[in-house]
Formats: C-alpha cells, structure tokens, sequence
C-alpha cells in the first residue's frame, strides 16, 4: 500500500473525517500503526504534494514503528525530505520564536518542555531511508521538521537540550520466516 492507495480516504478527511474515524478505517487499522504516527503521517500530510512526492514509493504496508531514544548529536544531521529541503535549517534559524508561537492547544507547554527537559513535548516521525531507497542509510525526518529544527537552533544557540530524544522511527518489517517442523 502506498500514499496514492489513500486518495479516496483523504478526501474523507477533507470532507471532516475525524481522526478517530481514520484509524478506524479497515485501510489504515491493516496497518497497525500507533495513532499519533498515524496522524502525524497520514492523516495531517497524507495528500501533502511533498508528501507524495517524497514518499509515493514506500509501501506503507512494510513499516514498523516504535518509540526509539535518538541522540541529539544524530538529529542534528538527519535530512527531511527533497521536497521540504532546507526547512529544518529555516526554523533552526530562531528557535525561541518557532517555541513561542506553539503555546495553544495540542502545543500548549512546549516551552515548557523545551526549557525543563531540553526536548520536545511529542515525538516526531523518523523513517528509515532503505524503505524508500534501498541503497541509502540512516534515518530521515518525516514529519517534526519545525521540532528538530528548534533542536538544532537550541544547541548552536548554547540553550539546554537533553541528549536523547524520543522518536517515532519506521523501520522495515522484517520477514517472518517460516516455522518449521521437525519429524
């Protein structure tokens, strides 16, 4: 299953699918993806055009997720996508607004977090690259651009961040081998 394979369900969700009705759908519930990299991914940027873009070749079907601790020192290199390249460094350019402006709702108490944690307050989406270029090492930032961002710009800037970060990292399904029995 790749991206395009939502296009029908994506128009639901401009249409005031909820998220809860998203992940209840037999389509992404197949997956068995936790909610939030479910909203993060699919549901906020499923239909994203730099979403398709970058990512129209994954088989979605082949992702395992989990929670990973992700030193800063790595964050502080990885990429995003082509299609959003530069953006990281953009909003590394003045954390303190990118942490201000992020203080309602879903965001409120990031500053918060920022200042007594050294981290932010929702893990962001990492992908390993072999799910889209087999050839390639390394993890890519999917979705939290403006996070690590923030991140780089606090140590260049000499601010407090932890050195392990929480993440939500894709790694390729491995295949289940077969079970065999002895006679």
């Amino acid at each position: 299953m790749q991206l395009a394979d939502l296009k029908a369900l994506m128009v639901r969700r401009r249409d005031g699918l909820s998220l809860e009705g998203f992940c209840a759908d037999p389509v992404i519930a197949s997956l068995q993806w936790p909610d939030d990299v479910v909203e993060q991914f699919l549901y906020d940027h499923g239909d994203n055009s730099s979403f398709l873009q970058d990512y129209r070749d994954v088989d979605l079907s082949r992702i395992v997720w989990g929670l990973e601790a992700t030193p800063a020192e790595e964050l502080g290199e990885m990429p995003t996508g082509a299609s959003d390249h530069g953006c990281i460094e953009y909003y590394a350019e003045n954390p303190d607004h990118w942490v201000a402006v992020r203080h309602r709702g879903i965001h409120e108490g990031v500053a918060r977090y920022w200042e007594e944690l050294g981290t932010w307050k929702r893990p962001p989406v990492l992908i390993d690259r072999r799910l889209f270029a087999p050839a390639e090492t390394g993890l890519q930032v999917v979705e939290g651009r403006t996070r690590v961002g923030v991140l780089r710009g606090r140590r260049r800037q000499g601010s407090f961040v932890a050195t392990e970060h929480q993440t939500w990292v894709g790694r390729p399904a491995t295949p289940t081998a077969p079970s065999r029995t002895d006679s």
